[in-house]
C-alpha cells in the first residue's frame, strides 16, 4: 500500500510540473491522477493531520472565510495544509495534500483548513472526517451546472449525518444553513450580525428563504441584511433565526466597515477601535465573523485572532486592493446574483467617484446561461449613476452586460463596450473617478488579474517604484 500511495504522490507531482509548463496552474490534474493510481490516496493522507481538519462550504464566501482562517492558525504558531487557490473540489484537494506531503507519504501538518464546492461535500466528508464543519450561506448559483436549493441542501444533510465527530459552524442569518442545527443533530455554534440603521435597505430582490424549512409556513422577517439573511422566524412552528455565540453590532461608520462594528462574543466584547480588516464589504464581515467564531472553537486566543484578521490580504478577485497612480483598484470576481449584489452594494456605499470595468463571460465554468444577470440589482447603480463615470463591458458576452446596464437606468452615454480586454481595463484605470471597481466572472478573472496586475507595476514603474500592491 506504502508503494502504491508513494507511486500517486510522484505521478501527481509530475503531473503539475507538466501542467505548468503547459500554462496551466496545476491545481486539480495532480490529484485527478493520485487518484487515478491510488483512490485511498487523500484519505490516508487526511489521516495523518494531528489536530483536526476544517471543511468550509456555502455558495459565497468559501475562499476567503478558508484564507481567513488558515492566517488565525498560522499565526498561532500550527502548521496548516490548505487548498489557498480555491480548487474545491475532490482532486483540488487532493492536489493540496500531495503537494504537501514527501514522496513517502508523509505530511507534517497540525491542521487542514479545506474549502469544498457544495456538490462535493459528500465525497470529501467522507475522506476527511473533519472535526470542524463551516456553512457561509446558500444562494442560487449556476442552475445550469448545480442543482436547486433544495437538492444541495439535503445532499450536504445526509453526508454531515453520518459526521458524528463534526462540530458545525453555521450562519444564524441564514434560514437555510441555520437548519443544519436541527436537521443534523451535531454540535453547533452561531454567528450572525445583529440589526441596525442599515438594515432593510439592502435589495429585496433576492429570497431564496421565503418558507420555513420545516413546515413550509412564510418566514417573517424583522429585518434583513441582504437576501434572505437576516432576523426570521416562523409563525407555524417556531423555528427562528438561533441567537449567535459571535454576533457583531455596528456602532457607527459604514455597514460593511469592519472598523465600524463591536464584536460581541462569550458574555464580552471586542470593541470597534480592536476590529480592523484590510477588506470590504457586508459579505466579508461575515466570512470574518465565520474565521472568528472557527478561532474560538479552537481555543484560539481572541487577540490572535483579531491580530491575524488585520493582516489578512485578500485572494485573486476577492475585493482585492490595487494602487494605480493615485487612485486604487478594487478587483472582485462574481458568479452568482447575491454575490454581484454584495459587490455593487460595497461600490454604492463607498465614498466619491467611480470607474466600473465588468468582464462577463459564459464558459461552462462560469454558467453557460446569464440570464443570472437579470436577477442582480443594477437598478442601485442607475438611481445613483451621477458618481459613476464610465462603465466599460468587456468579455464574451460584455454587449449582454452593457443592455443590463442600460435596462437598469445607467444612461447609455455612460456604458461602452470593448472586446480588447486591456484597453478596456486601462481604459476604466485611467478614467476620472477617484476610485475604479473591476467585475470579473470565474473564467476572466485570472486574464483580468494579469491584466490589471502589469499595468499596476507599469505605473508603478513609471512613478519611481512607488508600492503597487497594497
Amino acid at each position: 500500500m506504502k508503494l502504491r500511495l508513494t507511486s500517486a504522490i510522484i505521478a501527481g507531482r509530475s503531473a503539475a510540473k507538466l501542467s505548468r509548463v503547459c500554462g496551466n496552474d496545476g491545481s486539480s490534474l495532480p490529484g485527478m491522477v493520485a487518484r487515478k493510481l491510488y483512490p485511498p490516496a487523500l484519505e490516508e493522507l487526511a489521516g495523518q493531520v494531528r489536530r483536526g481538519i476544517i471543511v468550509i462550504s456555502g455558495t459565497n464566501g468559501k475562499t476567503t472565510t478558508a484564507n481567513m482562517i488558515t492566517g488565525m492558525l498560522q499565526e498561532a504558531g500550527f502548521k496548516v495544509i490548505s487548498n489557498r487557490e480555491g480548487a474545491n473540489m475532490i482532486s483540488g484537494i487532493t492536489t493540496s495534500f500531495i503537494m504537501n506531503s514527501v514522496t513517502s507519504g508523509k505530511i507534517d501538518c497540525d491542521y487542514a483548513v479545506i474549502e469544498t464546492d457544495e456538490a462535493s461535500i459528500p465525497e470529501v466528508l467522507k475522506n476527511l472526517s473533519p472535526k470542524v464543519v463551516v456553512l457561509t450561506n446558500f444562494f442560487r448559483d449556476q442552475l445550469d451546472r448545480y442543482w436547486e436549493m433544495e437538492k444541495v441542501i439535503g445532499v450536504i444533510r445526509d453526508a454531515l449525518l453520518g459526521q458524528s465527530q463534526a462540530t458545525l459552524v453555521l450562519n444564524a442569518d441564514d434560514p437555510l444553513v441555520a437548519q443544519f442545527q436541527d436537521t443534523t443533530g451535531l454540535q453547533s455554534y452561531f454567528f450572525g450580525l445583529a440589526g441596525d440603521e442599515n438594515s432593510n435597505k439592502g435589495s429585496t430582490s433576492i429570497r431564496e428563504a421565503k418558507f420555513c424549512p420545516f413546515c413550509s409556513s412564510a418566514l417573517v422577517y424583522d429585518y434583513y441584511h441582504y437576501g434572505q439573511l437576516g432576523a426570521y422566524s416562523c409563525p407555524g412552528c417556531g423555528f427562528k433565526r438561533p441567537r449567535p455565540q459571535v454576533e457583531a453590532v455596528q456602532s457607527g461608520g459604514a455597514a460593511g466597515d469592519l472598523s465600524s462594528y463591536q464584536l460581541s462574543c462569550q458574555g464580552g466584547t471586542v470593541p470597534r477601535e480592536n476590529m480592523e480588516i484590510q477588506t470590504r464589504g457586508l459579505h466579508n464581515l461575515y466570512n470574518a465573523l465565520a474565521a472568528f467564531s472557527v478561532g474560538l472553537q479552537l481555543d484560539i486566543d481572541a487577540q490572535t485572532i483579531l491580530h491575524s484578521l488585520k493582516k489578512y490580504q485578500p485572494a485573486i478577485g476577492r475585493m482585492e486592493r490595487f494602487k494605480y497612480g493615485d487612485k486604487h483598484a478594487y478587483l472582485n470576481l462574481v458568479k452568482n446574483p447575491a454575490g454581484f449584489d454584495q459587490g455593487l452594494r460595497t461600490l454604492y456605499e463607498a465614498q466619491g467617484t467611480k470607474d466600473v470595468f465588468i468582464a462577463l463571460n459564459d464558459n461552462f465554468a462560469d454558467s453557460r446561461d446569464i440570464s443570472w444577470i437579470w436577477d442582480v440589482d443594477f437598478e442601485i447603480l442607475g438611481a445613483d449613476h451621477q458618481h459613476l463615470r464610465r462603465f466599460m463591458c468587456s468579455g464574451l458576452r460584455g454587449e449582454d452586460m452593457a443592455l443590463r446596464l442600460k435596462y437598469a437606468g445607467v444612461p447609455a452615454e455612460k456604458i461602452a463596450v470593448n472586446a480588447d480586454m486591456r484597453r478596456a481595463i486601462k481604459t476604466s484605470l485611467s478614467g476620472s473617478g477617484g476610485e475604479t471597481y473591476i467585475f470579473s466572472t470565474y473564467t476572466a478573472l485570472r486574464p483580468v488579474h494579469k491584466i490589471v496586475k502589469s499595468l499596476v507595476e507599469k505605473g508603478a514603474a513609471n512613478d519611481q517604484g512607488m508600492s503597487s500592491v497594497s
